[in-house]
């Protein structure tokens, strides 16, 4: 899967911090507003502890998690839109993302100074969101006027269009995101060229300070009221402790270290799992002796499809696919157990994977 994940927000939030303790990629981090002059992209492991039960009943040479890709966008800023501080380059790195994660301070620290003097998560939002809409505004303005002129022709599609777009323009001039424009059916086709910034999905990630890290504290509660009612995901990680679990060497320590601080698991394993979901995708398992391995596919996709994942040969010579639930095999323990159980069953080409789907592909090419 080519999917990916664009982590956002003004400079100096901690964007870099949260890549870092996710990613084996590491950047830079620092204190100097606008430093970072490029984005990174990282390969992200996605947690998933059905791959440590799947090895209790299956012994095996190595495991494979499915990843996803991170791109660390470098800080953004009022009038990044015209080029102020890093300007439109990475504005063009957000356009190119499949979902966004927007990473919001919220937490003091006077040796890593606020860009805006105080720290405001709700402005810093406003700030960001208002750089993405004046974007979405310039794109949606020209294809009205691409429209216009079609439309002196007669063509229906194009004035249809015509008043779509302006429904959207006055909805972006309040100073609301396309994704919360009320589309009609058929409405999206006439956006869909435009890959507009503000229609991605995206969840909140509160950055907070390291005794704010189970509760929250008084920034993360202004996020919380301000999208209370809606079904946005609003995540609370505390980057810089995180940053310090992640350099252990061994899971043991770092259990150790987010048990004394009130943690379960770190933060940054359910966001990974959170922007897994959003980008609409699931996972499927091959196992065997030489390796347990998780695929990535997104919803919906057919057995052949998901062959495809694992090889183009294997899509193209498709013949059939033996398929165990994950929950099935765990509970009773063995194949055979699951055939026995009337539980393996065999699936043609059109056969939607599920997720935790166990495959095993026959084909000939």
């Amino acid at each position: 899967m080519s999917l990916h994940c664009g982590i956002t927000g003004i400079t100096n939030v901690g964007k870099s911090t949260i890549f870092n303790c996710v990613s084996d990629t590491k950047v830079e981090t620092n204190t100097y507003a606008f430093s970072a002059t490029r984005s990174n992209i990282g390969s992200i492991k996605v947690p998933d502890y059905r791959l440590g039960e799947l090895e209790k009943l299956q012994p095996t040479e190595k495991i494979i998690p499915t990843t996803i890709e991170f791109v660390d966008i470098p800080g953004l800023a009022r009038g990044s839109s015209r080029g102020e501080g890093v300007g439109n380059k990475f504005l063009g790195d957000i356009r190119n993302a499949d979902a966004l994660i927007h990473v919001l301070r919220c937490f003091e620290d006077d040796n890593l100074p606020h860009i805006d003097g105080s720290v405001d998560p709700l402005r810093d939002l406003e700030n960001i969101d208002f750089e993405l809409q004046v974007k979405d505004m310039e794109s949606v303005t020209k294809k009205i006027v691409r429209l216009e002129k079609i439309a002196k022709s007669g063509d229906p599609d194009a004035r249809k269009g015509i008043e779509v777009l302006k429904r959207l323009t006055g909805h972006i001039e309040e100073m609301k995101n396309v994704r919360d424009f009320d589309f009609k059916p058929g409405d999206k086709g006439f956006i869909d060229d435009l890959f507009l910034l503000t229609i991605k999905p995206v969840i909140y990630v509160c950055n907070v300070d390291d005794e704010s890290a189970v509760n929250g504290n008084i920034f993360v509660d202004s996020v919380k009221r301000h999208f209370s009612g809606s079904d946005i995901e609003i995540i609370i990680i505390a980057g810089a402790l995180e940053a310090e679990i992640s350099e252990l060497d061994n899971d043991e320590d770092r259990l150790e270290f987010l048990n004394d601080v009130g943690l379960s698991e770190p933060g940054v394993n359910k966001l990974v799992r959170s922007a897994y979901k959003m980008l609409d995708l699931q996972t499927f398992f091959t196992v065997g002796p030489k390796e347990i391995r998780a695929w990535t596919i997104r919803k919906g996709m057919t057995a052949p499809q998901a062959a495809g994942v694992i090889h183009s040969d294997m899509e193209r010579g498709f013949i059939r696919a033996e398929v165990m639930r994950y929950d099935d095999f765990v509970s009773l323990g063995t194949e055979q157990a699951c055939r026995d159980a009337g539980k393996f069953n065999v699936e043609g080409k059109n056969y939607i994977v599920n997720d935790g789907d166990i495959l095993h592909i026959r084909f000939n090419v």
